[in-house]
């Protein structure tokens, strides 16, 4: 301090009469002139202190000869494109992410997940199915363990079971009296030809499980392996006595599976589209927070002011002596009608872009006055005068309720003019209806008193897009003179 340092370099060392000399410079700045003191320094070389001598600073004003080199006014602030250059990066992010959302999906939802063991049981037949509850139940364990209160659990819920799918479908919840009756009605209806012997058997066991269940008794191992031998011929019994499926239930079975398969993939269907519209909203959400939801929705749905500020703008000059202005489309000619007398004492040339019913027009005119110079009571131009003249024409056009406002106006190379700006209604096209819109129109005078330059610019109130291309365009104008 009092100096800023920028860069620190590293030690230069170099070796003079079997000496070493290290060498180490600081680049420092100063942008205030005056004199300043950079203080001792203090240097540590082993465990010993030095100081160095404190530095006088002079830092020298610049004289600027106004004479020879020309001042102007700082440039208003112009609106430039945003950068581009890291586009991929948002792309890349966008890409990822839908990645992972896809490999989840696939992964979660469509992937052909092997079965589990209880899906691969859920899946076999009935009859297959209880033959396995018994096989499982030989290996259980239960009854070198003395569990007869499981066992007999399993062992009974492997008959109820496929009673119930294929004889009685309340057979799970029924007691055992409640499934007796109910298999000795379906006997003497002739609807299941089960013998006598079986339904006293499933009877016998039926009682002895409840026993062991409800009143804790213990039945001998011996006992408890012939039920399960009884239970396993049993079900042999009632597969035997089950009539077999006619084609019409067979069929109907099939499209029972094929109509499960279908909602099961209508199920996967839905549940995509949803992370779809899901993942949708949230880059669409993500963007909105970032850019701003009325940003991202007209860059969705297109919007054509939207498109003529963010496109390639074009940089022109028009009329003579020229106006070199930037707008977002080449203006086109359009040179209004003059009656001959007038054309003997102006000469006009125009050029536009759009409409005054549309959401964007700009007009912009060059009149250059014949025999001006020779005429001295027409030699000065009263620009005031000439904008109550254009506002009168816009009145003639079907525009209302236009507000004045009047101030000076300079372009970025020093021309003046006046700037006369407002609010207004515009007539909508094909309707009586008007809408609410804004206008600037500048207005110039040659040196020489013989030209007239004029620009205006309309645009609704609701497109904002509107108003920053209007901004724009009137930071870009620059008036040159015709030997330029």
């Amino acid at each position: 301090m009092p100096l800023e340092v920028i860069e620190s370099y590293k030690v230069d060392t170099t070796k003079k009469d079997a000496k070493w000399i290290l060498i180490k410079k600081y680049g420092l700045t100063q942008f205030d002139s005056g004199t300043y003191t950079i203080p001792k320094q203090k240097i540590l070389i082993g465990n010993k202190s030095y100081f160095t001598d404190s530095l006088k600073v002079v830092v020298n004003t610049i004289e600027v000869d106004t004479t020879k080199q020309g001042l102007y006014e700082i440039k208003p602030l112009m609106d430039v494109d945003k950068s581009a250059s890291d586009w991929w990066k948002t792309l890349l992010i966008i890409l990822v992410f839908v990645a992972v959302v896809a490999a989840l999906l696939y992964w979660f939802i469509w992937r052909k997940k092997p079965l589990t063991e209880a899906e691969e049981i859920a899946l076999l037949p009935p009859y297959e199915r209880a033959k396995l509850a018994l096989k499982k139940l030989d290996e259980s364990g239960y009854l070198e363990n003395s569990e007869l209160k499981e066992y007999y659990s399993e062992l009974t819920l492997a008959i109820r079971r496929y009673i119930d799918e294929k004889v009685y479908d309340r057979a799970l919840e029924s007691t055992t009296d409640e499934l007796i009756s109910r298999l000795n009605l379906l006997k003497e209806g002739n609807q299941i030809d089960l013998s006598k012997e079986t339904l006293k058997n499933l009877e016998s066991i039926f009682k002895r499980a409840d026993l062991v269940k409800f009143a804790k008794s213990a039945p001998d191992i011996e006992l408890a392996k012939l039920d399960r031998n009884t239970i396993d011929l049993e079900i042999d019994h009632v597969k035997e006595v089950l009539p077999e499926p006619t084609e019409e239930e067979k069929l109907l079975d099939q499209q029972y599976k094929e109509a499960q398969a279908r909602k099961k993939k209508q199920r996967k269907i839905v549940f995509t589209s949803l992370a779809a519209v899901m993942l949708l909203v949230a880059v669409y959400v993500g963007f909105g927070i970032k850019y701003g939801f009325g940003y991202v929705t007209d860059t969705l749905l297109g919007h054509d002011t939207k498109e003529l500020l963010e496109g390639q703008w074009v940089r022109s000059e028009y009329g003579v002596p020229p106006i070199d202005i930037s707008t977002p489309e080449v203006l086109k000619r359009d040179n209004p009608p003059t009656p001959q007398d007038i054309k003997a004492k102006l000469n006009i040339t125009s050029f536009k872009y759009g409409t005054l019913q549309e959401d964007l027009y700009i007009n912009l005119s060059t009149t250059t006055f014949q025999n001006q110079g020779q005429d001295p009571e027409k030699k000065e131009v009263d620009l005031t005068q000439v904008a109550a003249k254009s506002i009168n024409d816009l009145e003639k056009q079907g525009v209302t309720d236009i507000f004045v406002k009047q101030e000076k106006f300079v372009t970025p190379n020093g021309a003046e003019g006046l700037k006369t700006f407002g609010t207004l209604k515009i007539p909508e096209l094909n309707s009586n209806d008007f809408k609410d819109g804004h206008y600037v129109l500048l207005q110039f005078v040659s040196d020489n008193k013989d030209v007239l330059q004029q620009i205006l610019i309309t645009w609704a109130d609701a497109d904002r897009y509107a108003e920053q291309i209007s901004e724009r365009i009137i930071n870009s104008i620059e008036l040159k003179k015709a030997t330029q």
